[in-house]
């Protein structure tokens, strides 16, 4: 079996994953893991599939019939990675301004730590009438790690940056 990872992007509307769904069946794919979402009127996703070696470059040519509905890219995935590593959940909130996921992103890459998911969103707050910023980061800490180093390093950042950060 051959893995793929196909990335979607087009403007919103119903039906978009049962075309994507129906090429992939079609050719002997199986739809394995998804991150799909509706972000201002675009919709986006990363799919992984499946797929029988023989039949992979007939399932990548078919999902050029897309175009026009969707660009659609197309990357034979890697496999798994074998390095062991603790995963890690962090939280952020604060006070919407720029550059919240950039300090972030780049601290946890300093220490070698990888993200797997982030999710964020901006909502208003409640009493002060400004924007709210959320994140959650599912991550991978290399196994020999400190989590206490990382930890300190990332309340220093909060501090710098005016968002509470915790990491469970």
């Amino acid at each position: 079996m051959s893995t793929l990872i196909l990335t979607v992007i087009g403007d919103d509307r119903a039906g978009l994953v049962a075309a994507v769904a129906q090429i992939v069946d079609t050719h002997g794919g199986n739809w394995e893991r998804s991150q799909l979402a509706e972000l201002a009127g675009t919709f986006a996703g990363v799919i992984e599939v499946a797929v029988p070696e023989a039949r992979s470059a007939e399932l990548q040519e078919a999902l050029g019939a897309l175009e026009g509905t969707l660009t659609v890219s197309v990357r034979t995935g890697l496999g798994e990675v074998d390095e062991p590593r603790r995963q890690v959940t962090l939280t952020v909130l604060g006070n919407d301004h720029p550059g919240i996921v950039r300090d972030i992103s780049a601290a946890l890459g300093a220490h070698d730590v990888s993200i797997d998911h982030l999710e964020t969103r901006t909502k208003d707050a409640a009493m002060s009438g400004g924007r709210l910023f959320e994140a959650t980061v599912l991550a991978r800490v290399p196994a020999g790690a400190d989590l206490t180093v990382l930890q300190a390093v990332l309340e220093e950042l909060a501090a710098e940056i005016q968002v509470d950060v915790s990491v469970a």
